[in-house]
């Protein structure tokens, strides 16, 4: 199973002062979010699998997820599955929570000399999240209660 989506308005920005050090998966970056680069995607994770091994992706229901080239792409391999989480309703995907993270230990307060160095630093990061990383531990049991969950992935 895949969460997938794409985080966007991260700039490389660079600044004129170094800021102080902050206390102590995978990805792929891109330019740009087309539907000829999520077809791309799709192809490297189904040639990572065997192909009679079901592969079950969970994405919003932006318009480039949704194109004839990703439909055409879904009827040549029908062991991959398409699901899309309903509108207003990121928090059922849980590479949202993935991307408050990055947001919150990477890109806050950074400085990124240019779209190579921000991509170097994500991938670094990434790699160094996966040598420690546990599943999320959330649940949903009332639609007027918000979930919260804690750093080590408990909620309240």
């Amino acid at each position: 199973m895949f969460c997938v989506d794409e985080k966007t308005a991260i700039q490389a920005l660079d600044r004129k002062d170094r800021m102080l050090p902050l206390s102590p998966g995978r990805g792929k970056t891109a330019s740009r979010h087309t539907s000829a680069q999520f077809v791309a995607l799709l192809t490297e994770v189904v040639s990572a699998h065997r192909a009679t091994q079901e592969i079950h992706v969970i994405c919003d229901s932006v318009s480039s997820h949704k194109t004839p080239a990703v439909q055409t792409f879904l009827l040549d391999h029908p062991n991959v599955t398409m699901h899309h989480t309903p509108t207003y309703s990121s928090w059922l995907n849980q590479v949202e929570n993935w991307f408050a993270r990055i947001q919150r230990d990477v890109i806050t307060r950074s400085v990124f000399t240019s779209t190579k160095d921000l991509d170097k630093k994500l991938m670094r990061y990434i790699r160094q999240y996966n040598k420690q990383a546990a599943p999320l531990k959330w649940k949903y049991d009332e639609p007027k209660r918000r979930i919260r969950c804690d750093s080590s992935g408990s909620t309240d």
